[in-house]
Protein backbone atom coordinates (compact mmCIF):
# COMPACT_ATOMS: atom_id res chain seq x y z
CA UNK A 1 0.00 0.00 0.00
CA UNK A 2 1.23 3.48 -0.73
CA UNK A 3 -0.42 6.08 1.52
CA UNK A 4 0.03 10.08 0.16
CA UNK A 5 -1.59 13.44 0.91
CA UNK A 6 -4.73 15.15 -0.85
CA UNK A 7 -5.65 18.69 -1.45
CA UNK A 8 -8.77 18.48 0.48
CA UNK A 9 -6.28 17.87 3.63
CA UNK A 10 -6.97 14.01 4.00
CA UNK A 11 -4.83 11.20 3.01
CA UNK A 12 -4.75 8.87 -0.10
CA UNK A 13 -4.62 4.99 0.53
CA UNK A 14 -3.73 3.14 -2.52
CA UNK A 15 -3.23 -0.30 -3.47
CA UNK A 16 0.87 -0.60 -4.89
CA UNK A 17 -0.47 -1.40 -8.31
CA UNK A 18 -3.06 1.30 -8.58
CA UNK A 19 0.36 3.91 -7.31
CA UNK A 20 2.33 2.49 -9.38
CA UNK A 21 0.12 3.43 -12.50
CA UNK A 22 -0.55 6.73 -10.71
CA UNK A 23 3.04 7.93 -10.69
CA UNK A 24 3.95 6.88 -14.24
CA UNK A 25 0.89 9.25 -15.48
CA UNK A 26 2.75 11.73 -12.87
CA UNK A 27 6.24 11.34 -14.16
CA UNK A 28 4.60 12.25 -17.74
CA UNK A 29 3.37 15.48 -16.72
CA UNK A 30 5.34 18.48 -17.71
CA UNK A 31 8.18 19.49 -15.62
CA UNK A 32 7.87 22.76 -16.91
CA UNK A 33 4.25 23.48 -15.95
CA UNK A 34 3.83 24.89 -12.27
CA UNK A 35 0.84 23.33 -12.00
CA UNK A 36 1.85 19.85 -12.51
CA UNK A 37 5.39 20.44 -11.17
CA UNK A 38 3.38 21.47 -7.64
CA UNK A 39 1.04 18.09 -8.21
CA UNK A 40 3.79 15.81 -8.50
CA UNK A 41 5.93 17.59 -5.36
CA UNK A 42 2.73 17.02 -2.96
CA UNK A 43 1.89 13.66 -4.37
CA UNK A 44 5.21 11.99 -5.13
CA UNK A 45 7.14 13.80 -2.14
CA UNK A 46 4.66 12.69 0.58
CA UNK A 47 4.61 9.00 -0.49
CA UNK A 48 4.96 6.84 1.84
CA UNK A 49 4.96 2.78 1.45
CA UNK A 50 3.10 1.08 4.29
CA UNK A 51 2.22 -2.22 5.48
CA UNK A 52 -0.89 -3.98 7.20
CA UNK A 53 0.42 -5.98 10.49
CA UNK A 54 -0.62 -9.15 10.98
CA UNK A 55 -3.57 -7.10 12.72
CA UNK A 56 -5.10 -5.58 9.94
CA UNK A 57 -4.09 -2.08 10.75
CA UNK A 58 -1.88 0.72 8.77
CA UNK A 59 0.42 2.74 11.03
CA UNK A 60 0.08 6.00 9.92
CA UNK A 61 3.57 8.36 10.03
CA UNK A 62 3.30 11.18 11.57
CA UNK A 63 3.97 14.24 9.49
CA UNK A 64 0.98 12.49 7.02
CA UNK A 65 -1.19 11.88 10.60
CA UNK A 66 -0.35 15.75 11.14
CA UNK A 67 -0.83 17.00 7.62
CA UNK A 68 -4.74 15.21 7.77
CA UNK A 69 -5.27 16.29 11.53
CA UNK A 70 -5.92 12.89 12.22
CA UNK A 71 -6.66 12.49 16.34
CA UNK A 72 -8.50 9.69 17.57
CA UNK A 73 -11.50 9.34 15.39
CA UNK A 74 -10.59 8.59 11.98
CA UNK A 75 -12.97 7.78 8.88
CA UNK A 76 -12.02 5.80 6.28
CA UNK A 77 -13.64 6.32 3.19
CA UNK A 78 -14.07 3.96 0.03
CA UNK A 79 -12.93 5.47 -3.51
CA UNK A 80 -13.09 2.27 -5.69
CA UNK A 81 -9.24 2.02 -6.36
CA UNK A 82 -8.22 4.06 -3.09
CA UNK A 83 -9.11 4.59 0.13
CA UNK A 84 -9.44 8.47 1.64
CA UNK A 85 -8.49 8.84 5.23
CA UNK A 86 -10.07 11.71 7.15
CA UNK A 87 -10.01 13.49 10.39
CA UNK A 88 -13.95 12.51 11.87
CA UNK A 89 -14.95 16.34 11.91
CA UNK A 90 -13.03 16.91 8.92
CA UNK A 91 -15.23 14.35 7.24
CA UNK A 92 -18.52 15.56 8.97
CA UNK A 93 -18.08 19.64 7.35
CA UNK A 94 -17.08 18.17 4.27
CA UNK A 95 -20.24 16.27 3.94
CA UNK A 96 -22.44 18.89 5.19
CA UNK A 97 -20.55 21.44 3.02
CA UNK A 98 -20.99 19.14 -0.53
CA UNK A 99 -24.88 18.66 0.65
CA UNK A 100 -25.58 22.65 0.59
CA UNK A 101 -24.05 22.61 -2.83
CA UNK A 102 -20.65 24.32 -2.42
CA UNK A 103 -17.37 23.06 -3.33
CA UNK A 104 -14.14 24.68 -4.25
CA UNK A 105 -13.97 24.81 -7.90
CA UNK A 106 -17.73 26.29 -8.63
CA UNK A 107 -18.70 23.11 -10.80
CA UNK A 108 -22.42 21.49 -10.25
CA UNK A 109 -22.12 17.84 -8.51
CA UNK A 110 -23.46 15.47 -11.16
CA UNK A 111 -27.29 14.73 -11.01
CA UNK A 112 -27.54 10.91 -10.09
CA UNK A 113 -30.25 10.58 -12.28
CA UNK A 114 -27.30 10.69 -15.52
CA UNK A 115 -25.95 7.75 -13.76
CA UNK A 116 -26.29 4.38 -15.33
CA UNK A 117 -27.46 2.23 -12.34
Amino acid sequence: MVLTIDRDRCLLLYPLEVWEEIERQLLRLSSTNKRARALKRLLMGHAEDCEIDSGGRILLPGPLRGFAALEKRVVLVGQGNKFEIWNDSAWQAWCEAALDGENDDGEPMPDLDALAF
